[in-house]
């Protein structure tokens, strides 16, 4: 069949990377030790088996995902990420940080984004890095953003899993990413080696502020506030750097159809005033990020 040997390559590379970085990996079930069995499949000591996918992704949910988060909407993000320059500046940022604080002689250093969606802010994070030891891995809930990213970017190890039954093992990752994505700071401590980083990036009150004006008449949705979210952070891990951001891009009206596309403010704003904002020839748009680097206390 057409396209068979290479969505047998996505699937044998992908094995053969998890394999070279298996002690990363624990079995979310019993928490044994895994193996890959004939680039096939990923098996624990006590026989749970997990098959790659042909795009090459790892499905380790342990119950069925009621993720919400669409096809559609991680094809918008994607898009926006890659397309519109919204985020260039965050991901030079993190890419910065990471170079100036890794230890080069670390081969294989393992760099995991969890609530990594469709897998852009990884892949553009890793390629700013140019560092060849690194190996990203991207975890997220939803099967539609793994399956999307699985099958753009082919380097990092990307897997449908939940922190909750988490199939990432002890100590196993130099740096933490989490992006604009719930937090679980006793699985973050857990997996980070000893003076590994947890860069985190919280949105700052005037983030896409232009969407929530327009979308709601209500001051609750439209005024946002971090310092709880930031509190907390700092309450687990030491902060080394933080990283303000605040700045505006002009959006075309094609990726303003995009952005009212990727975020979840759209699934509660009145339909006419989403077709209003995102039929505008243009709008200027506000990224407003705090970008959080600590280490464990």
């Amino acid at each position: 069949m057409k396209g068979s040997p290479f969505i047998m390559s996505k699937k044998i590379n992908s094995a053969r990377r998890v394999s070279k970085n298996i002690l990363a990996f624990k079995c979310p079930l019993c928490e044994s030790e895994m193996r890959v069995v004939e680039h096939k499949s990923l098996i624990c000591t006590n026989n749970h088996t997990f098959d790659f996918a042909k795009q090459g992704y790892l499905n380790l949910m342990t119950q069925q995902s009621n993720s919400h988060y669409s096809k559609e909407l991680f094809e918008a993000r994607h898009k926006i990420i890659n397309g519109s320059e919204l985020y260039d500046e965050m991901h030079k940022s993190i890419s910065n940080v990471i170079k100036n604080s890794m230890d080069t002689s670390i081969n294989p250093c393992l760099i995991v984004d969890l609530g990594c969606g469709e897998g852009s802010h990884l892949q553009r994070i890793i390629d700013g890095c140019e560092i060849e030891a690194i190996t990203g891995v991207g975890l997220d809930i939803a099967k539609e953003g793994i399956v999307a990213a699985a099958k753009r970017y082919e380097n990092p190890i990307w897997l449908v899993g939940d922190l909750a039954k988490s199939p990432l093992a002890d100590h196993s990752f130099y740096v933490i990413l989490n992006i604009l994505s719930p937090s679980n700071y006793k699985e973050f401590k857990r997996m980070l080696v000893q003076d590994g980083l947890v860069i985190k990036v919280v949105p700052g009150p005037n983030y896409l502020k232009e969407i929530r004006e327009a979308l709601f008449e209500s001051t609750e949705k439209k005024d946002y506030k971090n310092d709880d979210t930031i509190s907390l952070f700092k309450e687990h891990f030491k902060v080394i750097h933080n990283i303000k951001l605040n700045y505006t891009k002009i959006l075309t009206k094609e990726e303003l159809y995009n952005l009212v596309g990727m975020t979840p403010l759209a699934w509660s704003g009145d339909q006419d005033r989403i077709n209003a904002f995102r039929n505008q020839a243009s709008a200027e748009i506000t990224v407003d990020l705090e970008i959080l680097v600590g280490i464990n206390k």
